[in-house]
Parts: structure tokens; C-alpha cells; sequence
């Protein structure tokens, strides 16, 4: 990864960790706070139904007592049996006058009926709907009232089939069972209402309900549903509602909130339902709000670290380019403006080292140059070739003249030689004219030391007319006479092989099977020629190479310098067997 990518991703770590750390703590306790309260607001609607519920009971409690407290009635309820019918028709007319005074006072009421120990029925209805008697005492829930219970008691909701005009809707009971003095029961009284007589809300309320979708369902102990605020609000029908099944015991469902309130004197369960998403509401705005934040702040951070890093890293990417540059020879300093700090001393120390190096390039490139020019005339004018050529002839022929022919043999092979070293140019010079060079060498080694050198080539013509570096073979071959040959009575074999490898490089390998080396001596050798690799850019030659003449070292130098570093000079020795360089090159 880039610097600047790498210092931007790093400055938005840095900002926007803490900020959605501080944005999620701040959404987290937000939405728990307006949780909390949404869920006491729903908890006080619960309470305040359940209150309604309360005065509902505690109303009709009062209204059916009336009852209770008119022995007259109550005696009348006993007396149904064996009684003339004049005072069978004057016992019903009190009744449903009875009847008629507690409807009065209650016009909410759809019918009250009261049902005599015996069976005898007295209904009275603020319509004209009127209750058919049969009908009613056949109804399920009838048969489900109390049989001892003098407190008020409520029962389920109920269809409308025993009345003369049925209606879709539903109703509710309210009942209480009569009872004589002597504690027999007399009857029972049955107060048929609208569900929507039971909970009466002020308009507040009502807001909230329809705003959160809330559902308000009030049942008996027993499981059975008294009022459903779908139904009252018109969202649903008795009928959907009679298919559904109500588990009091399920407390609580996905995605809603549900909180219950019941109490022994209705015997009345409420419960409201509340959908979380619409409770929450709030907090999804809280939500959007928070992520807008985030979104407003991670782009506002993203411009600053951008603009931060680039001028921290142009600098720096300007310095790389430049290094770039100065990799492949071209020394220029960095054009920019101003920069403070660190990195403005950086590219300050920069530009000024690269001027350095440039005039130190500079002034070493000159003196090398005027190095060989000088040291190229200084041979022009020591050396005529032509003169010395013709001298040398001039000799030989006075040899000859003299019958001195081994003399000038030796002048006829040392003009060669000369020949061949001031009249070959480095790029033209091939394999044949190093082992030609070294083959004239040799002669004059064999006319010094009586014919004791062999010299065995064997080089294929592509070999042969691959392109060299100048003095390469007879170096070596110098070596291996000056520091090879010991015993005068024992003739010395050097061997030139040379192949072309599966690389298509040129491998030579130059032997002798004189005295050879020590292991140690010749590790330490090729060490030395291994460090020739750090030395081959040096300029000019030291004393001690030059006392030394062209050696080991030197030719690595130049085969490194001349073709590359995977191109090498390589010593193999045994002591008493004889020593082998090997030496590769590319084929040209």
C-alpha cells in the first residue's frame, strides 16, 4: 500500500473510531431512554384502561344492587308457581317496570333481562328489538354464568341471535345473581351492552391510540374476549374476531410490545398491544439522524485526510521519483516549492547531494578521460608501430645474416605479438587473436625454457570468432608458467576448452597440470575475486596491480564491468594436480 493511502486510511481510523463509538453510545442511550419512556407511556394507558374498566364494574355494581334491595321483586321471583293469572300478569308488569327504571337510567344499554329461578323470563329493550326468551336461554354463555357469586360479573362477547333483528355486531353481559333473604337464589339479572359501552377514553387518548396502532383487548379470566378495539374502531368484524383464538397466556409476540393489568374485583384481564416500530418511531429518526452525521462527517474527514496526505507525501513522491532518476544516471534535483518541517530538510539535503554527486561525476568522468587520453599519447609518442616494426625486421635480418636463427625467431614472434596487441581495436577483438596472442607467448617461453610448455586448444570456430575483451588468455597462461612451474625436468600441460552452454553463453576453461594450490589459498582467491564485483567502477589502476601487471583480479574486474554481474572469473585448484579457471562470458 502507497504512503498516502496508508496515512489517509490511518487519519480515518483515527476520527471516525471515536466518532461512531460516541454516535453509536449517544443513539444507544437515546433509543433505551425513549424505549423506557414509550413503555411507561404504554404501561400508564394500561392503567388508566384498567381504572375504566373499574368504575365500568363498580357502576353496574351499584345499578344491579337496586335490585337486590327490593324484597318486593325478590317475592315476587319466588311466587311465580300456583298463582292465579291475574296475579302472575301483576307480578310481570312490576317487574318490567323494574326493568324499565334501570334501562332508564342507562340508555347505553341494548337490553336488560331477568331470568327467574323457575325459569320465567322478563326482558325490556330501549328498542324495539325485542329478546326472544327461547332463544336466550338456549345461548352458550347463558349457560356458563355463575350459579353463586353475588358480585357483579361480566361475560364474553356474545353475537345478537336472540333477538328479534339480529344484528353482526357482538355484545357483553353484564349479570348478577339474586338472592332471597334466605340465601336461595331468586334469579339472575342480565345486562346486554355495545363493547364500546365498557371503555370510554378521553379524546387524548384516542389520538394515541390510533398514532401508535395500539390494540386494547379486554377478556375474562376464563379466556373469553370482552372488547377488542379493532372492532369498536371499525378496523375489524365480530366475525374475524370470533375466528381468531386468544391465548391469554401468551404474554408478549415478535415485534410488539404487551403489557397486562388485571384485578380481582373485575375479574377483568387488559391488555395492550403496542407495534415496537411504530412505539419506536422516534428512535428510527434518531437512526437516520445518526447515520447522517455520519455519513456528513466521514466525507468531511475523507477531504481533510486527503488534502493532509498529499502535502505530507508529494514530497516524498517527488524525492522517490528523483531517487527513480538518479537510479538510472540522471542526477536532477527536485523542483518544488516551500516545504516546511522534516521533509523540507529532506529535500533540501537531497537536491544538495544530488548536485554533489553530479559534479563529482562530473569531475571524475573528466579526469578519467583526460587519464586515458594522456596515458593513449604517452604511447603514441613512445611507440611508432610502423618504426618499431620495421626495427624489429631490421634485427631479425641481421640475425639471420649472423645464422643467429633462434634470435630471430624470437624477434619474428615478439613483432607478432606486438602486432596483435596495438593493431586489434577492444570491439573487434575475437577468441582467435587471444589464442593466437597466447600461442606466441608461449613460443617465447618454450625458446626461453627449452620447449617445457604444451599448449593444447580446443575451441570450435563459433568459439573462436566470439568477441572478447583484450588480454584475457595470456594472463592466466602467464600465471600458470610463473607460479605452476617448479621441476625443470617436468614438462607443463595447458589446456584452452571452450563450448557453448544450454544459455547460449560462452564457457572457457584454461588448465594446467602443474603444482596447483592449497584449498585454503584458493578459497581465499576466489574471494578476492568475488569482492572484484565492488571494485569494478573504480577509476585507474593502483600501484600494486600495475607492479603486478595484469593479474586475476583484474580481468574479473573487467569481465563484470564489460558484460554484467552474472558473468564471472573462477579458480578450481588441487594441490599437486594442477589449478583451472574457468571463465564465462556471453556469446558475441
Amino acid at each position: 500500500m502507497k504512503l498516502q493511502k496508508k496515512m489517509m486510511l490511518s487519519y480515518l481510523l483515527i476520527c471516525m473510531i471515536p466518532l461512531l463509538t460516541a454516535i453509536l453510545i449517544i443513539y444507544r442511550q437515546s433509543a433505551d431512554s425513549l424505549e423506557q419512556s414509550a413503555e411507561e407511556f404504554a404501561a400508564l394507558y394500561t392503567s388508566q384502561i384498567d381504572s375504566s374498566v373499574l368504575n365500568f364494574v363498580h357502576e353496574y355494581d351499584r345499578i344491579t344492587k337496586s335490585v337486590l334491595i327490593d324484597n318486593d321483586i325478590l317475592s315476587r321471583l319466588g311466587a311465580e308457581d300456583d298463582v292465579p293469572m291475574s296475579e302472575l300478569i301483576d307480578n310481570k308488569n312490576s317487574i318490567n317496570r323494574l326493568l324499565m327504571r334501570v334501562a332508564v337510567l342507562k340508555p347505553e344499554i341494548s337490553g336488560i333481562t331477568l331470568i327467574s329461578n323457575s325459569h320465567h323470563v322478563y326482558s325490556y329493550t330501549n328498542t324495539s328489538n325485542m329478546v326472544k326468551e327461547d332463544l336466550l336461554l338456549e345461548q352458550e354463555w347463558h349457560k356458563r354464568v355463575p350459579d353463586a357469586d353475588d358480585a357483579v360479573f361480566i361475560t364474553g362477547l356474545h353475537d345478537q341471535s336472540y333477538f328479534e333483528k339480529q344484528g353482526e355486531g357482538a355484545l357483553f353481559t353484564v349479570g348478577r345473581v339474586l338472592y332471597n333473604p334466605d340465601g336461595s337464589r331468586a334469579g339472575i339479572l342480565l345486562i346486554d351492552l355495545d363493547p364500546s359501552e365498557l371503555l370510554k377514553l378521553n379524546e387524548k387518548f384516542i389520538v394515541a391510540r390510533d398514532r401508535y396502532d395500539m390494540r386494547v383487548i379486554i377478556y375474562t379470566n376464563s379466556g373469553e374476549m370482552v372488547y377488542h378495539s379493532d372492532m369498536v374502531s371499525g378496523k375489524t368484524t365480530w366475525k374475524e374476531l370470533s375466528a381468531q383464538k386468544l391465548d391469554p397466556a401468551t404474554e408478549s409476540q415478535e415485534g410488539l410490545i404487551v403489557l397486562t393489568s388485571s384485578t380481582d374485583a373485575t375479574k377483568l384481564t387488559v391488555r395492550t398491544e403496542i407495534p415496537r416500530d411504530k412505539l419506536l418511531q422516534k428512535i428510527d429518526t434518531i437512526a437516520y439522524a445518526a447515520l447522517l452525521v455520519f455519513a456528513i462527517s466521514f466525507i468531511i474527514i475523507i477531504v481533510v485526510s486527503v488534502v493532509f496526505s498529499s502535502n505530507i507525501t508529494r514530497p516524498i513522491q517527488n524525492l522517490r521519483k528523483s531517487m527513480k532518476l538518479a537510479e538510472a544516471g540522471q542526477y536532477a534535483p527536485i523542483e518544488t516549492t516551500a516545504v516546511n518541517g522534516e521533509i523540507g530538510h529532506l529535500v533540501f539535503s537531497y537536491n544538495k547531494m544530488i548536485t554533489t554527486i553530479k559534479s563529482l561525476i562530473e569531475e571524475v568522468y573528466v579526469a578519467e578521460i583526460k587519464q586515458k587520453q594522456a596515458k593513449f599519447l604517452a604511447l603514441q609518442h613512445q611507440i611508432n608501430p610502423h618504426m618499431l616494426y620495421n626495427t624489429l625486421e631490421s634485427i631479425r635480418m641481421k640475425a639471420l645474416m649472423r645464422d643467429q636463427e633462434e634470435i630471430a625467431d624470437m624477434i619474428k614472434i615478439l613483432a607478432r605479438m606486438l602486432r596483435l596487441s596495438l593493431g586489434r581495436e577492444g570491439d573487434r577483438h575475437l577468441i582467435q587473436h587471444e589464442a593466437d596472442y597466447t600461442i606466441n607467448y608461449l613460443r617465447l617461453q618454450n625458446l626461453r625454457f627449452n620447449h617445457l610448455f604444451q599448449l593444447h586448444i580446443r575451441l570450435q570456430d563459433e568459439v573462436l570468432q566470439s568477441r572478447i575483451i583484450p588480454l584475457v588468455f595470456q594472463p592466466i597462461v602467464e600465471n600458470s608458467i610463473q607460479h605452476g612451474f617448479q621441476d625443470y625436468n617436468k614438462p607443463v600441460n595447458i589446456r584452452i576448452d571452450g563450448e557453448i552452454t544450454p544459455e547460449a553463453d560462452i564457457r572457457i576453461l584454461i588448465a594446467d597440470d602443474a603444482g596447483g594450490m592449497e584449498a585454503d589459498k584458493a578459497a581465499k582467491l576466489n574471494e578476492q575475486l568475488l569482492e572484484a564485483d565492488s571494485d569494478k567502477l573504480k577509476v585507474g589502476i593502483d600501484a600494486e596491480d600495475s607492479a603486478k601487471s595484469i593479474g586475476l583480479k583484474n580481468i574479473a574486474e573487467r569481465i563484470k564491468l564489460q558484460y554484467g554481474d552474472r558473468y564471472y572469473l573462477t579458480v578450481h585448484s588441487v594441490q599437486g594436480k594442477g589449478t583451472t579457471i574457468e571463465i564465462v562470458i556471453p556469446k558475441q
